[in-house]
């Protein structure tokens, strides 16, 4: 029993020697790279497109609101053929050429300035909105940055670990056939070992999905290196 404490204790100091010398994620953040994948995201995210596109068309409201008031003009064309009076002899109600004319609706004049009213509004919130969800943007993508770093981090760790309990388990597998360990040592380092792996397989998953998060926002892979 005491030889297990002593390899649990061994093991868990060779898993804390790996944790202390990862370099902390604080000295990993690199505000250029934040400053780009934001950019990116504006440039590439398809909602950040899609919020675009909505205020566009808020805004081309307000250009029609204000267009409208030429409702109230209307002007027609009647085909007179050469040599023919404007007047139309047979039928004087039918008038030949150009015409021009002034129909005003007095409920729908006065409703223009409202409506012109109206849809400055809409396109100030719209473009509130849109000052909103870059924000949002901006924290997403640091949200996503920052998990990505810790999980490439904890893979670093738990990789480190899993190669260290592996040299330990395959150093007194040795001195297990030399007879130097008792059995229950060797299986306890074996049974840490498998431990060891299987964090480290659950941190690079882990880290996949980090880095897909990364780079779904951004809308490109991360560079190598990164």
């Amino acid at each position: 029993m005491k030889n297990i404490s002593v390899i649990t204790l061994l093991l868990f100091m060779l898993v804390g020697s790996s944790v202390s010398a990862q370099e902390s994620i604080l000295g990993q953040v690199n505000q250029a790279d934040i400053e780009q994948y934001v950019a990116l995201a504006r440039q590439n995210y398809v909602k950040r497109k899609i919020q675009t596109i909505s205020s566009e068309a808020v805004k081309n409201d307000v250009s029609m609101a204000k267009v409208s008031y030429l409702d109230i003009l209307n002007a027609s064309y009647f085909y007179r053929p050469q040599n023919n009076t404007v007047l139309d002899p047979v039928n004087p109600y039918n008038v030949n050429g150009f015409q021009f004319g002034v129909n005003i609706n007095v409920g729908s004049l006065l409703q223009k300035p409202f409506m012109v009213k109206k849809a400055k509004a809409n396109y100030k919130v719209a473009q509130l909105e849109a000052l909103d969800f870059d924000t949002q943007l901006t924290l997403e993508v640091k949200k996503r940055y920052y998990n990505y770093l810790q999980e490439k981090s904890r893979l670093k760790v738990l990789t480190q670990s899993a190669s260290d309990s592996k040299g330990v388990a395959e150093s007194l597998r040795r001195k297990f056939e030399r007879s130097e360990v008792s059995l229950e040592v060797f299986n306890q380092s074996r049974v840490t070992q498998s431990s060891a792996e299987t964090l480290k397989v659950e941190a690079e998953g882990n880290y996949l999905k980090a880095k897909d998060l990364l780079e779904e926002i951004i809308g490109q892979q991360i560079p190598a290196g990164k």
